[in-house]
């Protein structure tokens, strides 16, 4: 017998750490190959933890709300053959040949055996990876705090530090300062008032916030500080898609099992003004603004317990409709029934809320950090409207949606997230009825 230690494997871009919240076998349990053993949390999705070896459970080494990171030991297994592997070696954590930063990060040895000094102090959290290249490329303090991170309450992540030092190394050391001295202008988004103490009164419920909700709420609270939104609103005809889809529909579940709804085609909207509007397509970090090369798509989704979830539709402009259409029905079905991977939330440029799948007529959704914008879609309605003919103007029943573009003013002026929304409506108003699917 052998024994097996069991690693948090890597969980994608930028997740460093996971906290564990429920062992599904105990201490003195058998598991097989594939066996989902512990159900973790990261700062975007719950997941569970597979073991890629079939044995007893010998020792538990991460209890219940501890946290590990990538790499560290969770668990001891006890298994049959001889040696000590480990799932290192089958699930390896990112390194620095793997990565598109190679350069930045080829210097940098072993970011998750050991912490890099506390260099940096006050409020500033860093991971370890984060310290490593911060010192490696001599990042001050002061640089740190004017760089707006994605992560978890405001957190630098790796690709955040890494963007930050393209930007840095392109520019003239002339224009270093003004970026070091952005920090006062973050400090606003650090801090804010505390809430008023709420007294229950007699009858009133207290429910507390699960780690979710808790997620959330500070993801929320931060994206409203950083971002100054303005919200631009349009109605559209959607007639022609609503033909189009009773058309194809029956189609399409018989050819693929899967349902057609109307979310590939919003999407795919979406990425045809994205490509008009590139600059939409973009993020901020301290005074610099980062374009994006790929299109990645975050589709909010409501989870059956309430609370929301942002799975992302990778380089959505390299799918088809087809294509759209099976990637979007995955990630929802997943995102409810708690399926989802770390990666799988990640790395969204743009993202689109239905509002109307709850029969809202419209909505002001708040930008999520570090995107610019975020569009919401209305319900279809059938309303009487005005439709010009050669004979004349005539009323006709029509299929009709209002749809919202939230967007952030800091980077997003009125005229490029007017018009960015009004080529989504001529897209979707001048819906071929022969596009294949």
């Amino acid at each position: 017998m052998a024994e097996y230690k069991l690693l948090l494997p890597s969980m994608g871009e930028g997740v460093m750490e996971a906290t564990i919240i429920t062992w599904l076998f105990s201490e003195g349990d058998t598991v097989k190959e594939d066996d989902s053993v512990v159900e973790i949390a990261t700062d975007k999705v719950d997941s569970d933890v597979p073991t890629p070896v079939s044995g007893k459970i010998v020792k538990i080494l991460k209890q219940k709300d501890e946290v590990a990171k990538v790499g560290e030991a969770i668990a001891v297994l006890e298994i049959e053959g001889e040696g000590g592997n480990t799932v290192s070696e089958e699930a390896p954590a990112e390194t620095p040949a793997a990565a598109p930063d190679a350069e930045i990060l080829k210097t940098i040895e072993e970011p998750l055996k050991t912490a890099a000094s506390a260099e940096f102090s006050g409020d500033l959290y860093l991971s370890p990876l984060v310290k490593s290249i911060a010192q490696q490329e001599n990042i001050s303090e002061s640089e740190l705090k004017s760089i707006t991170g994605s992560g978890l309450e405001g957190r630098i992540t790796k690709e955040d530090i890494l963007a930050y030092v393209k930007n840095r190394s392109s520019q003239p050391a002339s224009q270093a300062t003004p970026v070091q001295q952005a920090a006062p202008a973050q400090q606003p988004v650090q801090t804010s008032a505390p809430a008023a103490t709420i007294t229950a009164g007699a009858g009133d419920e207290i429910i507390p916030m699960d780690r979710m909700r808790k997620i959330i709420a500070e993801n929320m609270v931060k994206a409203k500080q950083i971002a100054p939104h303005v919200t631009s609103f349009i109605e559209t005809d959607v007639t022609n898609v609503v033909r189009w889809r009773n058309k194809n529909k029956a189609v399409f579940e018989k050819r693929e099992g899967e349902k057609l709804t109307f979310m590939p085609i919003f999407v795919k909207a979406v990425v045809k003004a994205i490509q008009d509007f590139p600059m939409i397509n973009v993020s901020i970090s301290g005074e610099n603004i980062i374009k994006k090369k790929n299109i990645n798509i975050g589709m909010a989704t409501a989870l059956p317990d309430g609370n929301l979830i942002v799975p992302v539709i990778k380089n959505a402009d390299q799918l088809s409709l087809s294509g759209l259409a099976k990637a979007i029905n995955d990630l929802a079905y997943r995102a409810r029934n708690k399926k989802l991977r770390p990666e799988d939330t990640q790395g969204a440029t743009y993202t689109i809320s239905n509002v109307g799948s709850f029969g809202n007529l419209m909505g002001t959704p708040i930008i999520p950090q570090p995107q610019v914008a975020i569009l919401a879609i209305g319900a279809i309605v059938k309303k009487p409207a005005v439709l010009e003919t050669p004979d004349g103007d005539v009323i006709a029943i029509r299929n009709l949606m209002f749809m919202s573009h939230s967007y952030d003013h800091r980077v997003v002026d009125g005229s490029l997230g007017g018009m960015m929304l009004k080529h989504v409506h001529d897209y979707l108003e001048n819906w071929d009825l022969n596009t294949e699917i």
